[in-house]
């Protein structure tokens, strides 16, 4: 039984969006809805989720669709985002491994 997720309005408005830039990358290259599922290993409902901006959808499988067709996700040089991957890598080193909460009240009436 899948729970159901409540999303926001910007969330999915940004999904619709992909899809949309999806669907449109695909007429441009004049491929199917079949030819671009072929291509990127989903089926053909997958595909039409995706175009139709479906939070359901793994992340992955709709990056990888995305960039099939040349949508422009982050930049159009990688380099800039393996610079940005490290870069947070970095500060996230930087942070403890593991967050406690407080569970006490601190006491600093000296």
């Amino acid at each position: 039984m899948s729970k159901h997720r409540t999303y926001s309005k910007h969330t999915l408005e940004a999904a619709v969006l992909l899809g949309e830039q999806i669907r449109l990358g695909r007429k441009q290259h004049k491929w199917t809805e079949q030819n671009l599922a072929d291509r990127a290993g989903i089926s053909r409902a997958t595909l039409q989720k995706i175009e139709k901006g479906a939070t359901t959808c793994a992340i992955g499988l709709v990056f990888e669709t995305a960039m099939l067709v040349g949508v422009n996700l982050f930049n159009k040089d990688n380099s800039p985002l393996k610079n940005n991957i490290e870069r947070v890598r970095d500060k996230i080193s930087l942070l403890p491994q593991r967050i406690q909460i407080s569970t006490g009240k601190v006491d600093d009436d000296f």
